[in-house]
This record gives structure tokens, sequence and C-alpha cells, in this order.
């Protein structure tokens, strides 16, 4: 379902040089898998999902989801397509304050062009243990209640994969497990496979599987 092969990103300094931020062969998540990718910050995991999500453009290589070539896409296009294909759950939840709880959660509808569904935003809403805070603004939700408020948000439009980027790092430890759980099983019963980044021990080891950001990124490991 997600194959990432022979991708390699770098940035221009300042002073005109080249710097290599990822170079990974191969990376394949299946349908309806779950993993990881475990690694210490500054080691390229954001960059890797942002490629991913066609948010940035590799050097070089391909990144196939659910057999279409992102890298090939047009900016038009790979917004379109990440809009209907991809949910993505951020360190910071990007809520509009000055939108309900429902309304942030239809909002993630209208990149797709069709029309919002509120019945479902509601569903998804009651999914994750929010269904009495639908009129709610993120001000009057907790921090743990707001990235509940996202992650119904990321699967709003039934994507094939959910990217998150490190969701349990502004949640306090005492919550941290109800998010991996939450995660964890809106993904099962949505049949959505789910690539999270973290450096944490504690979340990783949940996961059947985890690969080590190291061995995958030759610009860390050398290989």
């Amino acid at each position: 379902m997600l194959l990432v092969e022979n991708v390699k990103k770098s940035y221009r300094e300042p002073d005109g040089k080249l710097l290599s931020i990822l170079d990974v062969p191969r990376l394949d998540v299946a349908a309806g898998e779950q993993m990881v990718i475990r690694g210490s910050s500054g080691g390229g995991k954001t960059t890797l999902l942002n490629l991913i999500a066609g948010l940035a453009s590799p050097d070089s290589g391909r990144i196939l989801i659910d057999q279409t070539d992102v890298t090939r896409l047009t900016e038009a296009k790979r917004d379109r397509f990440r809009a209907r294909k991809l949910g993505f759950v951020f360190q910071t939840f990007n809520l509009l304050a000055g939108f309900s709880a429902l309304e942030n959660v239809q909002l993630g509808m209208t990149f797709t062009g069709q029309r919002t569904d509120a019945a479902r935003a509601a569903q998804l809403l009651e999914r994750v243990g929010l269904g009495h805070r639908l009129s709610h603004k993120p001000g009057a939700l907790s921090v743990g209640e707001q990235q509940r408020v996202a992650v119904a948000r990321a699967l709003v439009n039934r994507p094939v994969l959910l990217l998150a980027d490190e969701p349990t790092a502004n949640i306090d430890p005492a919550h941290q497990q109800q998010v991996v759980d939450l995660l964890r099983d809106v993904c099962r019963a949505e049949n959505v496979a789910m690539l999270l980044v973290t450096h944490s021990l504690e979340v990783s080891n949940q996961f059947e599987r985890i690969e080590q950001l190291e061995q995958l990124n030759r610009v860390i490991s050398g290989g």
C-alpha cells in the first residue's frame, strides 16, 4: 500500500553546500498495517513523513501510495490526492479556535471538493469519545480532547494511510497511553494503515513492527 524506494532529500545551506537529510533505500507498509519508526530528534522523521504526504518533494526516488507515485504528481494533484487518501496527525493539533469540534472535523472534508458529511464527522467524534462535545470549541476542550478531535479530522475522509508525527509529544504522560490506544483502535476499526514516528520507547514498544530510523536512513547509518 505504501512503498518508498531510493528516496533522497537534501537542503542547500547558506554557504551553498548541500546538507543530506534522508537516504532511504526502501520502506513499505501493507494495507491496514500499523508500524512505528523510532529515532531521535533531528534524524529526518518529520521530513520523511512530509515527503510521503507530498508536502515536500524528494530529490530522487519514488513514493507509491495505493499504487500512485506521488512524486510524479503536480502540486495541485498532490494536494487533492493527500486530501482523499491520507490522514495526518501532527504534534500540534492545528485546530481552528473559532470552530466547534464538529466544524473542525468537517473542515477536513472541504479539501476533497466533496460535500461535507456532518453525520460522518459526528460518528467519528462519537468513536473517539467526544459525542458530548460536538459544539465545544478548542478552548473549552482539554489537551487530550483536542488531540481526539485531530484524530477524528485525520480519518474523516476514510484515508488508506494515517501519518502520525510524535502524536503524544504535547500530551501529559498520564494520558499518552490513551492517545496511542485511540489511534490504534480507530485505525483498526476504519481499516486504515498507520505509520507513526516517535522518539519514545514507551510509545514504540506497543507496536508489533518497529523500524529504527538509523537503519532506514543511510545518512545516519553511513551505509
